[in-house]
């Protein structure tokens, strides 16, 4: 009997490390079995960074920051498969996403599944939104029907909002209907000023922007932004919202403090997901996961623009941590490819049909 153990590998827009997962899929649930952490090299986070725009000998160094990061999975394989209580079956790994351009016909994952599979001695499965992007969807957001089969709750709408560098949406809607998209910034800018201003990776529970005040004439430039008018289905990442984006807004609004723009760059993540959650339906709970779930300042800004009367709670209340949950989905997606179950919804990406996802690197 083949095993019902995988692994989930996800490193993010955060950019500080691989979360991986050991997950089981006997029948008796979605389970997680345990959890690790691999931070990155110092040197792996700022070229990555590089990457997400066309630079010199690019083609070279993405190859190498690829064997980089391949590395650092097989180091969080390593960790998980020592725990397993048997076998693991795959490793379902997401990549680095450097590029997305779904207008444009692709989408670009930053990886070298063959040296992982090599390296970790396990059938590793990669390269899950491509297919999606190739029957004309978005190739994202792909956890949504993961949400599904792990949150969803017959006729309870129930939103799962996940705020890593970017915020998406998946509105299980109690009757089998999936939504979402992805809303825009997540901690992708918050990020981006602290470091700018304090040097740290992210503004931890929020504190910096507590000490400030939200400039309503800089929430209003920022909203004006194209693309949150736009319909779904749609996706988004750094190739729109990075520095040059923010420093054009801010140039209309100059000698603001920090802190104040740290405030307001926190109530636009908070509003555009509650906007998008409020177009799609009457939420009757909202769930909160990624590195977003541990800002304080930010959850109690999205309950306040939800209009204070919907709960809004982490992802840990419904039995998943908030930094296990991607990972976890892609441990799914990789389940479902090797049945030759469809991990995509249509619904959501707009993609021709569903479609299995993914590639095998066989160990």
């Amino acid at each position: 009997m083949a095993s019902t153990l995988y692994i989930g590998l996800m490193s993010g827009t955060s950019l500080d490390g691989v979360d991986g997962v050991l997950a089981d899929f006997s029948g008796r649930g979605i389970r997680t079995l345990d959890a690790a952490f691999t931070p990155f090299p110092a040197d792996l986070r700022p070229e990555l960074l590089a990457l997400q725009a066309a630079s010199a000998n690019e083609l070279e160094r993405e190859a190498l920051a690829a064997n980089a990061l391949a590395r650092c999975y097989a180091e969080c394989v390593k960790t998980l498969a020592a725990a397993a209580p048997g076998p693991v079956r795959a490793v379902a790994v997401h990549g680095q996403t450097i590029r997305h351009r779904p207008e444009l016909g692709f989408t670009r994952q930053t990886n070298n599944p063959a040296l992982l599979a090599e390296l970790a001695g396990i059938d590793v499965i990669a390269d899950f939104r491509s297919r999606d992007v190739a029957a004309g969807g978005q190739g994202a957001p792909l956890v949504p029907a993961f949400h599904e089969a792990r949150f969803g709750k017959r006729n309870q709408v129930r939103v799962v909002v996940n705020i890593g560098g970017i915020g998406n949406i998946s509105v299980l809607h109690g009757d089998g209907r999936v939504s979402g998209y992805d809303t825009g910034p997540g901690n992708v800018l918050m990020d981006l000023w602290i470091a700018r201003h304090q040097g740290k990776a992210y503004d931890q529970d929020g504190a910096w922007a507590a000490t400030g005040t939200v400039d309503a004439a800089l929430l209003d430039l920022l909203l004006d932004e194209p693309y949150f008018r736009q319909p779904p289905p749609k996706s988004t990442g750094r190739d729109l919202f990075h520095a040059d984006w923010l420093d054009a807004k801010l140039a209309r609004r100059p000698g603001l403090d920090p802190a104040d723009v740290q405030a307001t760059l926190t109530r636009l993540t908070a509003v555009t997901i509650a906007r998008a959650i409020q177009a799609e339906a009457d939420a009757q709970a909202v769930y909160v996961c990624g590195g977003g779930a541990y800002n304080g300042v930010l959850l109690r800004d999205l309950a306040d623009a939800l209009g204070g009367n919907i709960p809004v709670a982490s992802t840990e209340t419904l039995g998943v941590a908030p930094n296990r949950v991607e990972a976890l989905a892609f441990a799914w997606l990789g389940y479902r490819f090797l049945r030759r179950q469809p991990g995509n919804l249509p619904a959501v990406t707009g993609a021709a049909g569903p479609r299995i996802l993914g590639a095998l690197y066989p160990a």
